[in-house]
């Protein structure tokens, strides 16, 4: 069984070393089908002495089970690929799944996918589908073959279990901070009206407008710094005794603080801001931002746990989110 030393042993070695055909050293290996405990033993006593380690991505695609989880990001255009979000999805679903020999790729679905979607369910290569940004019209895209290695982060259904963060309740938080703090002219800059997640956050601001009395405003965004900017433009434009900003994220809350800087408006003093999201330089604004936690990371890894799991999970997992005052509001 000796073999030179640069030499990597294949399953063909395994096979000739054990006395068996390659597809019978290749069930033994991949734990399927018929073998006799003898047989199965040459096998394993050959690969052992070979040092002989089977491709991962080989093993899964002779078992059917795919090698690689593909995080498919749903959106207008293939920009939405460069969302620090989606780099906190896929880096937390690269650690998760390396201990079980998956791969990570990344993947652009536009907002009508169905034929994109059905490539994934027939590509053998494929472990399993984590859903990011999802909307309804790609929920009920999604094809028979993919149901039970789909979920979402977002909307799910009974059939595709959903994962995310109760941004509704984080927003009635934030608001009910802004009324308490004395602010009766809140306007918000919402998120993309296509994007179900950015439903609940206005439901909210609706509601605790109603509630007190007090008239709504509201602008949208897209999530970027730029929309915050031209949010927060339009807000002064169009209500100039605005006291208080609420943003569906911490990238549009910094758009808007940045508007504000230029045209010396004092933050608090004259507009208090909000956003979304926790994110790093939130802390580190000029002033800090008052925002209210996303945990992205534990989010993703519900997901994909669920989905290495293979196991049926509740159709909707709710995170929280925690208010977080800093010095803008």
């Amino acid at each position: 069984m000796s073999r030179p030393a640069t030499h990597r042993a294949t399953l063909d070695d395994v096979a000739r070393a054990a006395g068996v055909s390659r597809s019978t050293a290749s069930r033994v290996i991949a734990g399927y089908g018929p073998a006799s405990a003898a047989t199965r033993d040459r096998v394993v006593e050959a690969a052992g002495q070979l040092g002989y380690a089977p491709n991962p991505a080989a093993r899964a695609l002779v078992t059917g089970t795919g090698f690689r989880l593909v995080v498919a990001v749903v959106g207008a255009t293939p920009d939405v690929l460069h969302d620090p979000y989606v780099d906190r999805v896929v880096s937390t679903a690269a650690s998760m799944c390396a201990p079980h020999d998956v791969g990570v790729s990344l993947r652009w679905l536009s907002l009508n996918a169905p034929s994109d979607l059905y490539a994934m369910a027939s590509d053998p290569s494929v472990h399993s589908v984590l859903l990011v940004n999802t909307t309804q019209a790609v929920l009920d895209a999604v094809p028979a073959r993919l149901l039970g290695r789909v979920v979402s982060i977002g909307v799910g259904s009974p059939q595709v279990p959903g994962f995310d963060v109760d941004n509704g309740g984080a927003a009635a938080a934030t608001l009910a901070h802004l009324y308490d703090s004395g602010r009766r002219r809140i306007a918000m800059v919402t998120g993309p009206q296509w994007m179900p997640c950015t439903h609940r956050p206005v439901e909210s601001y609706l509601a605790a407008m109603r509630a007190a009395g007090l008239p709504a405003r509201s602008v949208e965004g897209d999530f970027t710094v730029a929309s915050g900017r031209t949010g927060m433009a339009e807000v002064l434009h169009r209500w100039p005794d605005t006291d208080a900003v609420f943003a569906g994220s911490d990238a549009m809350a910094l758009g808007a603080l940045a508007v504000l800087r230029e045209r010396g408006v004092d933050v608090p003093g004259d507009i208090a801001v909000a956003g979304f999201d926790d994110v790093p330089f939130a802390a580190l604004s000029a002033p800090a931002l008052t925002t209210a936690t996303h945990p992205v990371e534990e989010i993703a890894a519900g997901a994909v746990t669920a989905l290495m799991a293979g196991s049926r999970v509740p159709p909707a997992t709710a995170y929280a989110s925690r208010l977080v005052l800093r010095e803008s509001a």
